[in-house]
């Protein structure tokens, strides 16, 4: 049998005439960027996360770098971050000038609240919690140290669509959330898309300026802003996703079951789920020592599977010049040599589930 990584194609075939009718709908209209449906869209995904306000841009990354630009974070500024994550959350901070300030995860994959404060400097202007995977960050403790030191939290939620914390949703803990909608997602569109939910009316506002050319009026520019909008298809696809959602949320969290309850071979190391959260599963990471071995095996044996993240943020090119070296965060390093992703998505037959199963049992 062949596994998959992942099916877009059946996600789509799940509502397929519901998003044939509303993609028709907006060519028809002859409106294409910024109108009804990502209004309305806002407006429902705001009242989804809990939070005030919502405002559609381009892309997840894109979501990062206008909340800290909207939040006037930038050179000779701090933000603390995960090291353990993928480098999009760090792109957010370096494309407005910013220094990472990196720390090392906890077993859940997130940031290690316990080791934050030490980190903490007079430079410092932002806490930068990631919800890999799926799962959210101790938003509790990451609160109580912002507000102890006045710092802001921003929530990379672009993995945690849904995801819950101690009763709150992720993205409505921190001063803003950043969203993404890539096409893989648990609540993708069908190309590009990313949202900021926030609680501040003037962050939401700074927000809709620099995604439009920094304007409120029509060719009158207030800021230096961007072109980066969510367009009228993506969001009526989006609605359509929303509507959903708890039946796709509920989908994923079964397959996980499944894995959990089932998957029992020592030579692999399953995710750990916190106690007072809910886990949405964009991905189910498990580690392997001889991951190379493992991956070969589950090729051979028709299974297709994926690393995130085999290079680490502080190791990588593209921020060499910082100066760490391989050692420098030894468990996140770890995490990157071991880590495996296995198929979970929207459609996944309950044979090829079980299929996953038994040859990930039978490996040794």
């Amino acid at each position: 049998m062949e596994v998959l990584f992942n099916r877009l194609d059946r996600a789509y075939e799940r509502y397929k005439e519901e998003y044939l009718k509303v993609c028709r709908e907006v060519l028809e209209s002859g409106w294409y960027v910024l109108g009804e449906n990502v209004k309305k869209f806002e407006e429902e995904f705001a009242s989804f996360i809990g939070a005030k306000y919502c405002v559609g841009v381009n892309s997840g990354l894109d979501a990062l770098i206008l909340a800290f630009r909207a939040l006037g974070i930038g050179h000779d500024d701090e933000v603390i971050v995960p090291a353990n994550t993928y480098i999009a959350s760090v792109l957010g901070i370096t494309h407005n000038g910013a220094t990472p300030v990196f720390v090392e995860p906890d077993e859940f994959y997130t940031v290690d609240v316990e080791k934050i404060e030490e980190k903490i400097t007079k430079k410092t202007k932002a806490i930068l919690a990631v919800h890999l995977y799926g799962q959210a960050a101790c938003m509790d403790k990451i609160r109580e140290l912002a507000d102890k030191y006045r710092l802001y939290v921003v929530e990379d939620c672009a993995q945690s669509h849904g995801a819950i914390y101690k009763g709150k949703m992720t993205g409505s803990w921190g001063d803003v959330g950043c969203f993404s909608f890539y096409p893989t997602k648990n609540m993708g569109a069908f190309g590009d898309g990313g949202a900021i939910t926030t609680d501040s009316a003037v962050i939401a506002d700074k927000v809709m300026m620099l995604r439009n050319y920094g304007s409120k009026q029509k060719y009158y520019h207030e800021i230096e802003g961007f072109n980066s909008r969510l367009d009228e298809i993506q969001a009526a696809i989006l609605r359509i996703k929303l509507k959903h959602y708890a039946e796709i949320k509920k989908e994923r969290q079964k397959i996980a079951s499944k894995y959990i309850a089932n998957i029992k071979n020592n030579n692999i190391l399953l995710p750990s789920v916190r106690a007072e959260g809910e886990h949405v599963w964009h991905l189910f990471v498990v580690r392997v020592e001889e991951r190379e071995k493992f991956i070969n095996y589950l090729k051979k044996e028709g299974i297709q599977v994926q690393i995130h993240y085999p290079v680490p943020p502080h190791l990588s090119g593209a921020y060499r010049s910082l100066g760490y070296r391989e050692g420098d965060f030894p468990i996140t390093e770890e995490y990157a040599r071991t880590v495996v992703s296995i198929p979970l998505y929207e459609g996944m037959k309950a044979k090829e589930v079980e299929y996953v199963i038994d040859v990930i049992n039978s490996y040794n």
